[in-house]
């Protein structure tokens, strides 16, 4: 068959992004033809796959996304394909990857009741209703269990259009036979003597993972403690606004901010502990990738991944409503504990190895190539 795949932004080190393309490659490899929508491309372009970069500009997101989508029509309506599948909502999907919230419950629940007059109020809504509504034939995979009664409620969707997917943990993300090596020697990279702690937080949108929470967390341990610990950051993100609360708290010298990369892996494994304290997240994959590395988790309830950590008891989650004290408490009784950190590193791996955490794309592609479309 031939798979058209549309998104709005396509960068190597999202999740979304990263979950796209394992699922765009399974469906290659079982002998189907891809084809590519989106506004931005960054990185290599798979050998086989058609990218279509649209040339649109708006002054608004709404409005640049209304333009890319009927772009996106009239290239269809001229060459069309048996399935269209988007990991962003928008009108004419076969098969949509439900990786973001359901807007319509923030809208209503977060929102002055103003908002919902703002033209992108009605915009999102539009497109969202385009995949939901009970009469639309749309296919939904879901990635956390978390939003799909929020759809339900606001939409009506039948239940029968819902599919809950595993997670899709990649299997380099799992400790290799030779973790110990390759954490050694991360460590005498980064110049971490034995009893330095390193913390790690990982994933783009700073904000939105509670990088600030982190980095006050950080400061309030206790100097001795502190003077020992480090927190290092990935993620595709503007460090401006952190880089500044950073100098603030006075932790300058215990703070490293580095951009999106592909050595990820490394760091989970030279880490002592991932710090995760999200405002809110659909899922959290990197709550997986931590766990399959064998990486103590400290996270937030509200990410849809976190009772993964409570179920392998590989961490500790901080319950709703969130305090900032009450995190600031578990970070310093975590790293306080060689013995504890022992022990949720070991379940971790436990749970890694009978778990399914790993065929997402396997399970999606049975989906987008099935009958049910």
């Amino acid at each position: 068959m031939q798979l058209a795949f549309v998104l709005y932004k396509y960068f190597p080190f999202g999740g979304l992004q990263r979950d796209f393309m394992r699922i765009a490659q399974i469906c290659q490899q079982r002998g189907h033809q891809i084809r590519v929508y989106t506004l931005i491309w960054e990185g290599d372009v798979p050998d086989g796959f058609e990218v279509l970069v649209a040339p649109v500009k708006a002054l608004s997101n709404h409005r640049r996304n209304e333009k890319f989508s009927a772009w996106v029509q009239a290239d269809l309506a001229r060459r069309p394909v048996d399935r269209l599948v988007g990991f962003n909502k928008m009108p004419g999907l076969d098969v949509y990857y439900a990786a973001d919230p359901c807007f319509e419950d923030k809208a209503q629940t977060l929102r002055n009741p103003l908002y919902r007059y703002w033209g992108r109020y009605k915009h999102f809504a539009e497109y969202e209703r385009a995949v939901f509504a009970p009469e639309v034939g749309t296919q939904i995979l879901m990635i956390s269990e978390v939003q799909k009664p929020l759809f339900m409620k606001h939409y009506r969707t039948p239940e029968e259009r819902f599919h809950l997917l595993p997670p899709g943990i990649a299997a380099d993300r799992r400790a290799p036979a030779n973790a110990t090596e390759i954490r050694q020697a991360f460590r005498a990279e980064f110049d971490l003597q034995g009893s330095d702690l390193l913390m790690l937080q990982v994933g783009s949108g700073f904000k939105t993972k509670g990088l600030d929470r982190s980095l006050r967390a950080l400061a309030a341990l206790p100097e001795a403690l502190r003077r020992r610990t480090r927190l290092m950051v990935i993620g595709q993100d503007d460090p401006g606004p952190f880089l500044a609360q950073i100098k603030s708290l006075g932790i300058s010298d215990r703070v490293e901010i580095f951009s999106g990369r592909n050595d990820v892996p490394r760091f989970l494994l030279g880490a002592d502990l991932l710090i995760h304290p999200a405002y809110n997240e659909n899922t959290g994959t990197v709550l997986l990738e931590a766990l399959v590395a064998g990486l103590p988790v400290l996270v937030t309830d509200v990410c849809g991944y976190a009772h993964y950590i409570e179920e392998a008891d590989c961490g500790r989650v901080v319950a709703s409503p969130f305090e900032q004290p009450v995190l600031n408490q578990t970070l310093q009784a975590m790293l306080e504990d060689p013995q504890a950190r022992a022990r949720w590193s070991e379940n971790g791996l436990a749970f890694a190895d009978q778990a399914d955490l790993y065929s997402l794309p396997e399970k999606a592609a049975d989906v987008i190539l099935g009958a049910a479309c």
